[in-house]
C-alpha cells in the first residue's frame, strides 16, 4: 500500500487514470521537468501542486531564498561518512526523522539524499558525503536514512545511480564496469535501500556507465531499476545530468532538473507529434509523477504538519551521532582518555583547533552556530585546567578569506564595508539596496533580501582595509560571475565577467606587501549575469587576504613545540579546512595539506603525552605515526563537533566509532592505483576487489583496516556458535556471546564476515554480511545473533544473469575489525 492519505492503492490509480485523461500533452510534458532550480510544475486547471526539493544528506541546505525556497540555518549534522563510522542504523534512523521535521519546516517536499555511493578511490571528492567502501554497511545505514526520513511523510532521492566514483571528468566520464562486479559492488546498496525502504525518488548520475548516460540507461533504469528491483517511484535527474529528448524518457527518466526544461518541455512535445515517441511512453511517466504527488500528501485536503528546525533535540541528536562517529585508532600507554585531575596546562594546537571544518559543495549547510573543540575544552575545563592554544601552522595551501576585523567603513565609521546592490549588470543608477558587510564572503543568499534581482545584479563593497602585521600578504579574488579589487586606487585583481562557453569560475591572485595599520582604501565589484549554466546558482564570491601558508612556518612550529614542552598534555587538531574535500574535484593526494605533518612531529617529539586528532572526510597519511601515541578520526561532525570531541577526549563518552574505509599506508597500495583518474573512460580493472577485500586479496598490510576502531575498555568475544550444515537457500543463524571486561561502559561493534573456502571463480577472501552494535555496563554480557540468508554467501554469475551459491564449506568469522578476527566457525552447505 501507498500512504496516500484517504486512498488506498486502487482508487490513487484511479485518480491518477482520470487526471492523466483530463490532460494535454502539453500539460503531460510539462509534469516532467522542473518549473525553476527546485520546483516541479504545476497544473492549476486540474489542481495539480508543484513538489519541492532540496539539497541534503546530512542537513538541509536552506542557505538562501531561490526560486521559491525558503532560506534560513538549520541543524547541521555529521556528514555521511560519519553516519557510517557509527555502525548504527537505529540511530541513523532517528537522523532521518529529525531530517524530515527540518526539510518540511524549510516548506520542501523531497530531501536529495542518501548519497550510497561507494568509497572506491580514497581521493574521490565526496567520500565524505557518501558511507562506505562495503556495499553491505552502505546499503544497511542508507535503509536507515531513507526509512527515518520517509516515515515522516516526507520523500527521499536515493543518489547517484548508478558508479559516480569520482568528480574528475564526472560530466563526461564513463566508468567501465563488468556485470559482476556491478552487481557485487555498485548496485547492492541501492539494491537494498530500493526493496526495504522504497524511496520516492531516485537520481540519475551524471556520468556514463559502460559508454552510456546514466540518465538514457534503459538498462538501469528500466531493466534493472524497475523490472528486477520493483521500483515504482520517480528518476530525477542530477542536476543538468540529462543530455536527450526521447532516448532519456524511453529509458526511464521522469524528471529533468533544472527547470525550466532544456531537453524534455516543447522539444518533448514535437518528438511525440512527429512519431519519434508514443504518447503512452509519456503518460508512464506522469503516472509516476502524480504517484509522486499524492505520496508527498499535496492532494488529500490536510494541511501537512509545520515541522521543525533546530531544535533542542535535533542538536542534541547531532552531537550523538558525532560521538558515535569518532574513532580511536590509536591508544598507546593509554593517552586518552585525558583525566583533569592529573592536569595542570593542557596545549591545544592545530589550524583545526578553533574551527568546525566541512566538506564542499551542494551538501554544505548552514547552521546556527558551530562549536569548535577549543572552545568546548575551554568550556569542559574551566576552572580546572590551563589551556594555552597555538595555531601553528596553516591546514591550506591557499590564505584565508579575509576576517571582518581587516575591514571598517570608511570615513572613519564602524566595522565591515559598505555593500551597494545594483539590479543589473554595470553599477547604473540607484541601488537596489545599500547595507553594511561584515566581510567578502558569500554564496549569495544566505543574507538574502527581496529587493535584489537574484538573476542579474551587482555589489560594490567600498571601504578600508587593515592589516594587524606588516608582511608579504597574498590576495585573491574567487568569484563565480565577474569581479575586481582595487586597492588604494590601484586595480589589483580583474576576473572577467563570464560569456556562454567560458567557464564562470575564475580566481585572480596577487601578492603585496602590505603595511600594519595602514589604512588602504578598498574597492571590491563583483557582477552576476544570467545564461551561464555555472552562473544561473548561487553566486559565489571571496576574497582572501592573508599570509602564505610558507610563511614563518619553521618560526610557528617551533612556538608550538615550545608550548607542548611546557604543558602536561598536548591535543593537536589537524586535518582539512572546509571546501578541501568537496563536490567538484577529487583530492591531489591522501596528505593532509601545508606543514601539519612537520608540526605534528615536532609538537610529539616534544611531549610525549600528545594526540592527534584528524577532521577529515577520507583516508589521510601518517608518516609520523610511530611517534605519535594516540590518533583519533573525528571526520566531519557537525554543528556540535566540538563538544562532541571534547566529550570523547575526557573520557565522559567512550570511543565506539569503527572505520567504514580503509586507511592506507600510502596510495600506491590502493586497488584502484593504477586506472584512477582515467580520461573519459575509468576502467575498474580491480573488479569486486575493493577496499578491504583488495588488501585482504593482495595481502597487503593497511594502516588501519576497514572496521577497526579502539575502545577505553575491553570487550571478550565467545565461541562462535553456527549449525555445521544447512541448505543453500536456508538461513543461517549464528551467535555468540560479548562480554565488556574492562572497567568502564562501552559500546563494541561484531562484524561478521563470510569466506568461501572453495570457489570456480576468484572470491575475495572474507566479506562484511552482518554486523550489530551492542552497548555494555563493565562486567556485561550480551548474546549477539545473526541470520545470514542465502544472499550472504553468492555470487552473480554474469553468464546465467542470476546470484550463484555453490555448494561447499564457507568459514563465518567474527571479529573486531575485518582484520582482527576474534571467533570462527565453518558451516556446509548442501
Amino acid at each position: 500500500m501507498i500512504s496516500t492519505g484517504d486512498h488506498d492503492m486502487s482508487d490513487l490509480e484511479h485518480r491518477i487514470t482520470d487526471l492523466i485523461q483530463q490532460m494535454t500533452l502539453k500539460e503531460k510534458v510539462s509534469l516532467l521537468s522542473g518549473r525553476d532550480a527546485w520546483r516541479t510544475v504545476a497544473i492549476e486547471r486540474l489542481g495539480i501542486p508543484s513538489v519541492m526539493m532540496t539539497d541534503g544528506p546530512h542537513g538541509v541546505r536552506a542557505n538562501f531564498n531561490f526560486d521559491g525556497r525558503k532560506g534560513g540555518p538549520t541543524t547541521y549534522f555529521p556528514t555521511g561518512v560519519s553516519f557510517a563510522a557509527t555502525w548504527n542504523p537505529e540511530l541513523i534512523e532517528r537522523v532521518g526523522e529529525a531530517l524530515a521535521e527540518e526539510t518540511r519546516a524549510m516548506g520542501a517536499d523531497i530531501l536529495l539524499g542518501p548519497c550510497v555511493n561507494i568509497a572506491r578511490h580514497p581521493l574521490a571528492g565526496r567520500n565524505f558525503e557518501s558511507y562506505a567502501e562495503d556495499p553491505f554497511l552502505a546499503g544497511r545505514i542508507g535503509v536507515a536514512w531513507v526509512e527515518g526520513v520517509q516515515s515522516r511523510g516526507v520523500g527521499t532521492s536515493l543518489k547517484h545511480f548508478a558508479c559516480n566514483n569520482q568528480e574528475f571528468e564526472r560530466f563526461r566520464g564513463s566508468s567501465e564496469v563488468d556485470e559482476r562486479t556491478l552487481r557485487e559492488i555498485y548496485l547492492p546498496a541501492f539494491e537494498a535501500i530500493i526493496k526495504e525502504a522504497r524511496p520516492w525518488t531516485i537520481m540519475c548520475a551524471y556520468n556514463r556507465i559502460n559508454g552510456v548516460h546514466a540518465s538514457q540507461n534503459r538498462r538501469l533504469l528500466t531493466d534493472i531499476l524497475r523490472e528486477e528491483w520493483g521500483f515504482d517511484g520517480v528518476v530525477v535527474s542530477d542536476w543538468g545530468a540529462n543530455h536527450t529528448i526521447v532516448e532519456s524518457v524511453a529509458a526511464g527518466l521522469d524528471i529533468e532538473m533544472p527547470g525550466p526544461a532544456k531537453y524534455y518541455g516543447p522539444l518533448l512535445v514535437q518528438a511525440v507529434e512527429h512519431w519519434q515517441l508514443e504518447e503512452e511512453v509519456i503518460d508512464r511517466a506522469v503516472r509516476r509523477v502524480l504517484r509522486l504527488i499524492f505520496r508527498c500528501g499535496k492532494m488529500n485536503g490536510r494541511p501537512r504538519p509545520a515541522g521543525a528546525v533546530n531544535t533542542p533535540e535535533h542538536q542534541s541528536l547531532a552531537r550523538e551521532v558525532a560521538e558515535e562517529a569518532i574513532t580511536l585508532l590509536k591508544n598507546d600507554g593509554a593517552v586518552l582518555p585525558l583525566a583533569p585531575s592529573r592536569l595542570q596546562t593542557l596545549a591545544v594546537i592545530g589550524p583545526n583547533a578553533d574551527s568546525i571544518v566541512s566538506g564542499g559543495g551542494s551538501s554544505t549547510v548552514q547552521s546556527p552556530l558551530r562549536v569548535s573543540p577549543l572552545e568546548a575544552l575551554r568550556k569542559k575545563l574551566d576552572g580546572r585546567v590551563r589551556i594555552e592554544y597555538l595555531q601553528g601552522c596553516a591546514n591550506t595551501a591557499d590564505v584565508p578569506i579575509a576576517p571582518p576585523e581587516f575591514f571598517s567603513l570608511s570615513g572613519g565609521g564602524g566595522p565591515g564595508l559598505r555593500g551597494e546592490y545594483f539590479n543589473n549588470s554595470d553599477f547604473s543608477g540607484q541601488p537596489a539596496l545599500v547595507r553594511t558587510d561584515a566581510q567578502i564572503n558569500c554564496w549569495w543568499g544566505e543574507e538574502p533580501d527581496p529587493v535584489v534581482d537574484f538573476h542579474r545584479f551587482c555589489v560594490r563593497w567600498t571601504g578600508v582595509l587593515r592589516v594587524p602585521e606588516s608582511g608579504p600578504y597574498t590576495l585573491r579574488l574567487f568569484t563565480m560571475g565577474g569581479g575586481r579589487m582595487y586597492l588604494d586606487g590601484e586595480l589589483l585583481l580583474d576576473n572577467p565577467v563570464p560569456t556562454e562557453g567560458v567557464k564562470s569560475r575564475g580566481s585572480a591572485v596577487i601578492e603585496r606587501v602590505l603595511e600594519a595599520g595602514r589604512a588602504y582604501p578598498i574597492q571590491v565589484d563583483f557582477i552576476k549575469t544570467p545564461g551561464h549554466r555555472e552562473v544561473t546558482g548561487p553566486a559565489r564570491f571571496n576574497f582572501h587576504c592573508g599570509f602564505p601558508p610558507e610563511y614563518r612556518a619553521a618560526e610557528r612550529i617551533q612556538q608550538a613545540a615550545d608550548l607542548a614542552r611546557r604543558c602536561d598534555a598536548a591535543l593537536i587538531f589537524a586535518g582539512y579546512g572546509s571546501g578541501h574535500e568537496t563536490e567538484g574535484h577529487d583530492r591531489p593526494d591522501m596528505n593532509l595539506t601545508g606543514p601539519q605533518d612537520d608540526l605534528i612531529r615536532a609538537v610529539a617529539a616534544a611531549n610525549p603525552k600528545t594526540a592527534v586528532i584528524l577532521q577529515c572526510g577520507s583516508p589521510v597519511t601518517m608518516p609520523w605515526i610511530d611517534a605519535v601515541p594516540a590518533v583519533v578520526v573525528a571526520w566531519y561532525s557537525g554543528m556540535l563537533g566540538g563538544e562532541a570531541i571534547a566529550s570523547v577526549l575526557l573520557g565522559e563518552v567512550n570511543a565506539s566509532g569503527k572505520l567504514p574505509v580503509t586507511f592506507p599506508r600510502r596510495l600506491q597500495d590502493t586497488p584502484a592505483y593504477h586506472s584512477y583518474p582515467g580520461g573519459r573512460q575509468v576502467f575498474y580493472g580491480e573488479g569486486v576487489f575493493v577496499g578491504y577485500r583488495h588488501y585482504d586479496y593482495r595481502d597487503v598490510e593497511p594502516l588501519f583496516p576497514f572496521g577497526h576502531g579502539l575502545s577505553y575498555t575491553t570487550f571478550e568475544y565467545g565461541d562462535l556458535q553456527a549449525p555445521g550444515k544447512a541448505r543453500a537457500g536456508q538461513t543461517v543463524r549464528v551467535s555468540l556471546r560479548i562480554k565488556n571486561t574492562g572497567a568502564v561502559a562501552g559500546k563494541e561493534t561484531v562484524q561478521l564476515y563470510v569466506a568461501d573456502k572453495q570457489s570456480r571463480v576468484a572470491r575475495p577472501p572474507k566479506e562484511l554480511k552482518a554486523f550489530a552494535k551492542v552497548a555494555l555496563a563493565p562486567g556485561e554480557s550480551r548474546l549477539v545473533t545473526f541470520d545470514l540468508t542465502e544472499r550472504a554467501f553468492a555470487f552473480y554469475d554474469p553468464v546465467l544473469a542470476q546470484w550463484v551459491v555453490e555448494p561447499g564449506e564457507f568459514e563465518l568469522l567474527a571479529g573486531a575489525s575485518s582484520r582482527d578476527i576474534r571467533a570462527r566457525a565453518e558451516v556446509e552447505l548442501t
